[in-house]
């Protein structure tokens, strides 16, 4: 019964934030305020599978406050205000934040436990990650066909052609990372992904022609000491979760500096149409370029995952809340930094790691060792500094 009431609390929560599909045209400084709004009700954190937590509350919370969203998403309640007067709740954003934050924390450790139950590095991971993609496609392909759920994207095949870079990238990063996760701790695999500006500055440095500040430059050797701190007092440290949550950053590296490209040609947005088709596209493509890397991987072995998918729940429930949690959260996540500053989003994403790394180290029972958390905190901190130490020089000479 928790298996089934957790998948039923991740559906209802991906479809109320799916009512939120931010068009490309939306403007990062408006704000929808819904008049009368009470209190969202409290988020649930109860992962699935085998742990001790009440899954029923967990379930309630999360089916309430999805309703809750869904109807704050009705247009007719909201009104776009220039300023945000004082009492004005942006009901959309702090839905955003809430269910970017929450979906991440679920996909995490859906994640860990279904690659956990199927054997760990030496398992599935590359079938677990294509699945996880396949989940979300065929989501995404939902929300297309059912009635006035998402206008279809009018795009043409050669805008297909131009997102297969952007596609591939999301699909290295992706596969990487989940192998990351395969072989060691969660908490670790995340602060070492906390080092991506890290793996962007060199590629904007020296691939794009995009120069960095010094000053972000001076940054980096505190997100990399901080790694290095948390790797050596690491109990679950293996020289291969290392190199692929490394690798993990490359892509996803890689992948901001081609998306970028990729919003610039012309008239793409329009065909678009909104960032949730953006994301569905690049899910769709992503698992098509997944398959491959699957069957030159684990192919001999698929027999053996399907007996292991049919037989064992905690693989193919938490594999398919995995699948719709990673959909849900990455296309909020897009949403929300589309709608908020800069400081904004370095802060929101500084607050999601501790959240993320703490909150999952303690659920699953990883180390917590003070060196590991010590570390944990300069590379976060250094990663947040990286992200706002060009405004905030620039607002010291504007003074």
């Amino acid at each position: 019964m928790k298996l089934r009431h957790n998948l039923v609390a991740a559906f209802l929560s991906l479809g109320a934030v799916s009512a939120f599909g931010l068009p490309f045209n939306a403007k990062s400084n408006a704000v929808r305020t819904f008049r009368g709004a009470g209190q969202l009700p409290g988020a649930a954190t109860t992962p699935i599978a085998s742990l001790s937590h009440d899954s029923n509350s967990a379930s309630s919370s999360t089916t309430a406050l999805a309703a809750s969203v869904a109807s704050a998403g009705t247009e007719d309640a909201m009104r776009t205000r220039g300023g945000g007067a004082p009492g004005g709740i942006d009901i959309p954003l702090m839905c955003y934040f809430l269910f970017w934050y929450i979906g991440n924390y679920y996909y995490n450790i859906t994640n860990k436990l279904a690659l956990k139950a199927a054997g760990g590095s030496a398992g599935f991971p590359m079938t677990i990650s294509a699945l996880q993609l396949a989940v979300g496609a065929v989501y995404g392909i939902f929300l297309w066909l059912a009635p006035d759920a998402r206008a279809k994207p009018t795009v043409t095949l050669d805008d297909i052609v131009k997102m297969l870079p952007v596609a591939f990238c999301f699909m290295g990063a992706h596969s990487a990372s989940v192998f990351a996760l395969s072989a060691g701790a969660v908490s670790f695999g995340q602060i070492v992904k906390a080092a991506e500006p890290a793996f962007a500055a060199v590629l904007s440095q020296f691939v794009y022609n995009k120069p960095v500040s010094k000053a972000k430059w001076l940054c980096l050797p505190i997100i990399i000491g901080g790694v290095i701190l948390a790797s050596v007092k690491e109990l679950d440290f293996a020289v291969s979760a290392l190199v692929s949550a490394c690798i993990a950053n490359l892509f996803a590296a890689f992948k901001g500096n081609e998306n970028k490209k990729l919003m610039e040609t012309e008239g793409l947005k329009d065909r678009m149409g909104s960032v949730g088709n953006q994301f569905a596209l690049t899910t769709i493509l992503g698992f098509l370029m997944s398959v491959p890397v699957v069957l030159l991987r684990e192919g001999k072995r698929l027999g053996e995952f399907a007996d292991i998918f049919k037989t064992n729940p905690v693989v193919s429930a938490n594999l398919i809340a995995s699948g719709l949690w990673f959909y849900g959260y990455n296309e909020l996540a897009t949403m929300t930094l589309k709608k908020t500053g800069a400081v904004t989003q370095s802060v929101a994403n500084t607050a999601k790691r501790v959240i993320v790394i703490v909150g999952v180290a303690i659920v699953l029972g990883e180390s917590m060792d003070p060196m590991k958390l010590l570390g944990c905190g300069i590379g976060i901190g250094g990663v947040f500094l990286y992200s706002v130490i060009d405004q905030l020089l620039a607002k010291k000479k504007k003074d």
